[in-house]
């Protein structure tokens, strides 16, 4: 989820879903830049193409903006295939990432679920350029969802009781989840299920909630911060074998522009993140419309950041 991680109204505003492979065009458009980027010394925020990572930017860049850092923000870049080579050739220097998926991103072996177990191998994992700081308490999984009407029809409460059934099945995700152990591999073979059909929509967005109630498919990937799971009658699906590990929400830095100050910042902010909070803070996005800058200052604010 990490997949991380998630949506209908912000995901439109403010993504495209062409941002979510990594096509030959440069796929970083700059937005709400406040000041000198990385050319200019400052720190460069970049986002993932879904409201909570674009708020977790927000909040990130505030949260440094207060501390003096200079901070230029270039969001909604698109997918980890997309972001992680641009913070390794420059074009941006800081992203929140998900321990999880970042840790199976770099090391296709990793094999820890609980959190700090997690935390611990993706460290080891990361390349030399690049740097984690403090993981929060701000957990946010990828999941499996599907109508409750539909679960309650196939009789499924986990994604292990869709054995037998996921032949007849259509399900839906981000186009990376056709390789990532995380999607159609890992339901394969982690769960013994192969699906009737996989449709390439997006990550935790529009495409794959509209998907969903409309039932052209029946079982597609959400984030579990995600309000529009219950708002629309929806069901996560139970993992029993972990196919998604702990993915706490931490700041992935390179390691050439971290300082005290810097990383003071970041690290403050994760100290006051937990689940709830990030969920409610979302929903203020998601649901309320608010615009994910403000909802930051108000969390900052406080939380004794700005």
């Amino acid at each position: 989820m990490p997949k991380i991680a998630l949506t209908v109204t912000m995901a439109v505003a403010m993504a495209t879903m062409a941002a979510c492979g990594n096509s030959g065009s440069n796929p970083l458009s700059t937005g709400g830049a406040s000041s000198s980027g990385a050319s200019g010394g400052g720190i460069t925020v970049g986002s993932a193409d879904f409201p909570e990572s674009a708020l977790l930017a927000e909040i990130y860049a505030g949260a440094l903006e207060a501390k003096g850092v200079k901070v230029s923000k270039r969001l909604n870049i698109g997918a980890r295939e997309a972001y992680i080579p641009a913070l390794q050739d420059g074009s941006i220097d800081l992203i929140p990432e998900y321990t999880g998926v970042l840790t199976q991103y770099f090391n296709k072996s990793a094999s820890a679920k609980d959190a700090d177990g997690v935390y611990t191998e993706l460290k080891a994992a990361l390349p030399a350029t690049l740097t984690v700081l403090d993981k929060s308490a701000a957990e946010d999984k990828d999941a499996l969802v599907m109508k409750k009407s539909r679960a309650d029809q196939l009789g499924v409460k986990s994604i292990a009781d869709l054995a037998g059934k996921s032949q007849q099945l259509t399900v839906g995700g981000p186009p990376e989840w056709k390789t990532r152990p995380t999607g159609i591999p890992g339901f394969k073979s982690i769960y013994g299920l192969t699906f009737k059909e996989f449709r390439p929509l997006d990550a935790g967005g529009p495409l794959t909630l509209n998907a969903l109630k409309s039932g052209q498919i029946d079982a597609g990937d959400l984030f579990t911060t995600d309000p529009n799971i219950a708002a629309n009658n929806l069901v996560a699906l139970d993992d029993p074998k972990h196919m998604y590990a702990a993915q706490n929400v931490v700041p992935l830095l390179t390691k050439s522009k971290s300082t005290p100050t810097i990383e003071g910042a970041l690290n403050a902010v994760s100290a006051k993140l937990d689940t709830a909070t990030l969920a409610a803070l979302l929903t203020e996005v998601v649901t309320d419309k608010k615009d994910p800058s403000a909802v930051a200052k108000e969390f900052l604010t406080k939380n004794g950041l700005a």
